[in-house]
């Protein structure tokens, strides 16, 4: 056996407990089942987890009679669509066996068809009657392979195999008849390009630049996930390239290939996009613990503001003042467009907005009081900004680079000290509200508002206060108010 070919049965035996249990039980109920897809592809890899991906010629209301009593748990938000999930603890049912900790998430989707509509968003879907008819609606060949159980017969009527030895992504049939079934799947390869560091093939690239306009069809939730498991992948920037290059990215994120033409005042060297993949690979480099969405998202649309603000000024020199304000107003547009929630375009935003703030540092001239502002505006986002701050330097100039990267570990080496002796992170005035009503003797309303942003401003410009001294401040105030 090839190499490939033994991590394969090494992974199909990890997970044979639980498959041939469940493929067994359809058998006797007189329907086919078979491991497929993306399970199959990442076998083959040496990368199977314990999502596995099944399909088989019971419809969806046979599958769930089937499941609902071997299966730990049920879910059937997917039946629409032909697919019935669950989660296996363990062959047993107990909480032992391969697999058993984390458990096995189990999708059974039943043979199929589907088609969009020019004109709808959703997919027509049909039942097929063999898998030989299910295979060839696969996205990719690589994902067109199946392992039928419990008897282990390898299906792979589309070459499926030899494209994963080339890493290469091809369609089943042609693409323009897989991309028309669903417009998504040109994005998923983009997706797949990005996950495994795969080529796409010449004539699917071609189908996906004539027919990006039909993407627009397909709802921005979709088009949203899909990007995310794109810029969450290990090569983000090869998926990134072949969306703005096919003319997708143009249809769901305009602003990234708007960039290609903009010239960076500091890096005349590169344009914007160039800088903004850069920048991207750089954070993703300084990533701790997984993937970070939030991070990653800052990266790739710190810069986008840049075009709006481009001034060519008398000198020469091509200025983009106050893009990072620019910038995050566009960032909030675009993410509330894909649809991504609220707590995260309020963060990816910010990040936008503050990622300049840092080249006012110099060479340490802040005050304390100007460290304090950074820290509160940042925030819960201090690491993050931290990260992309220094994901932004992409200076082929070794020694303006260095004096940056010295410069920031200035700023965080102050910023520790001053969090050591203040807690920054939860700066708050040194006198509360009930505090203030009480020195003022008045009740709740836009006064004491007022006060406390008023105290505020003084504890981030002078540090921490004693009560007397804040309370004497407060007076101050007041009386200068009446």
């Amino acid at each position: 056996m090839t190499e490939g070919q033994q991590r394969a049965v090494s992974e199909l035996l990890r997970v044979s407990p639980v498959a041939d249990d469940l493929a067994r039980r359809f058998q006797r109920a007189g329907h086919s089942l078979a491991l497929v897809g993306g399970s199959v592809r990442d076998a083959l890899l040496g990368r199977l987890g314990n999502d596995l991906d099944f399909t088989t010629d019971a419809h969806p209301a046979d599958v769930l009679e089937l499941v609902r009593p071997w299966a730990d748990a049920v879910w059937d938000v997917g039946i629409a669509f032909g697919t019935v999930g669950c989660k296996k603890y363990s062959a047993a049912g107990g909480a032992g066996g391969a697999g058993a900790e984390a458990g096995f998430d189990i999708e059974i989707t039943t043979y199929r068809s589907e088609a969009y509509d020019r004109t709808s968003r959703k997919p027509e879907v049909s039942y097929g009657d063999s898998i030989g008819q299910d295979l060839a609606r696969r996205d990719f060949t690589v994902n067109a392979m199946a392992v039928a159980l419990p008897d282990k017969v390898f299906i792979d009527p589309h070459g499926g195999l030899e494209d994963l030895a080339r890493r290469v992504l091809r369609t089943p049939g042609t693409p323009e008849e897989s991309f028309s079934d669903d417009p998504l799947r040109m994005m998923r390869a983009a997706r797949f390009a990005a996950q495994l560091d795969f080529t796409v093939a010449d004539d699917v690239v071609a189908a996906m630049k004539e027919m990006a306009d039909r993407i627009d069809i397909v709802s921005a939730e979709r088009v949203r996930d899909e990007f995310n498991k794109l810029l969450l992948a290990p090569h983000p920037r090869k998926g990134l390239r072949l969306l703005v290059d096919s003319g997708l990215a143009e249809r769901m994120l305009p602003e990234l290939p708007a960039l290609r033409l903009e010239r960076d005042e500091h890096h005349r060297h590169k344009d914007v996009y160039e800088h903004s993949l850069i920048v991207l690979e750089q954070a993703v480099d300084l990533e701790e613990g997984g993937p970070d969405l939030t991070l990653r998202l800052a990266a790739l649309l710190h810069d986008i503001g840049k075009p709006r603000t481009r001034r060519f000024e008398k000198d020469g020199r091509v200025s983009f003042h106050h893009h990072e304000v620019v910038g995050a107003k566009m960032t909030r547009k675009r993410m509330t467009a894909l649809k991504y929630s609220n707590e995260l375009v309020r963060d990816v935003s910010r990040l936008v907005e503050l990622h300049l703030r840092f080249h006012g540092y110099g060479t340490g001239e802040w005050t304390d009081s100007a460290v304090r502002r950074y820290v509160r505006d940042a925030g819960p986002l201090l690491g993050r900004l931290h990260k992309l701050t220094r994901s932004d330097c992409t200076t082929r100039n070794k020694r303006k680079a260095s004096a940056l990267s010295r410069a920031y570990d200035g700023l965080e080496e102050r910023i520790a000290r001053l969090e050591e002796q203040e807690e920054l992170e939860a700066i708050r005035p040194d006198l509360n509200g009930n505090d203030i009503m009480q020195i003022l003797e008045t009740g709740p309303g836009p006064v004491v508002g007022k006060a406390y942003q008023h105290l505020l401003e003084l504890r981030l410009e002078h540090g921490p206060m004693s009560r007397e001294a804040a309370a004497a401040a407060l007076k101050e105030w007041w009386a200068a108010q009446q």
